[in-house]
């Protein structure tokens, strides 16, 4: 195991809390290996530190969100957990069965598409649900994944 992650097992699986993340908001593991699949917990573009990836701070107070600078950020991010967990479940972006994608706004479907495509194909690729919804926990995310991925 990854000095990076620590791990407890239940009678609903193997959880994975790493520390070199931003914690949960809750009590719950950042990703979870149960019945040869490891469900990875909603995941943001928020930083160890509590900061945003994609968000600037405009001098009047006010926020400019890119979707593209998130999505990137939370892609890379499932790349990272995973480079942590594989060294006990051997898994990567290839191993992602299904994607649950949470948009603030649809107007950034466009925008998130183009990253996701950078990452995905459709014939190797996730199967995938986008949902738009009211809110995220912070008015400066627009976009939070959820993700299924096959473990041998």
């Amino acid at each position: 195991m990854s000095s990076n992650a620590a791990s407890a097992i239940g009678p609903n699986g193997t959880g994975f809390v790493l520390k070199d993340r931003a914690a949960a908001l809750a009590a719950y593991p950042h990703a979870r290996r149960a019945g040869g699949f490891l469900y990875v917990s909603g995941t943001s573009s928020r930083r160890l530190d509590g900061t945003y990836e994609g968000v600037a701070e405009n001098a009047d107070g006010s926020l400019t969100l890119d979707i593209k600078a998130q999505t990137r950020a939370v892609i890379k991010k499932y790349e990272a957990i995973e480079a942590i967990i594989r060294e006990s479940v051997g898994l990567g972006l290839e191993s992602v069965v299904d994607l649950t994608v949470f948009l603030v706004d649809m107007k950034d479907y466009a925008g998130f598409n183009q990253v996701y495509n950078e990452f995905f194909d459709s014939a190797t690729g996730p199967s995938r649900t986008t949902v738009g919804v009211r809110e995220l926990p912070s008015p400066k995310l627009l976009i939070e994944i959820k993700a299924v991925v096959a473990c041998p």
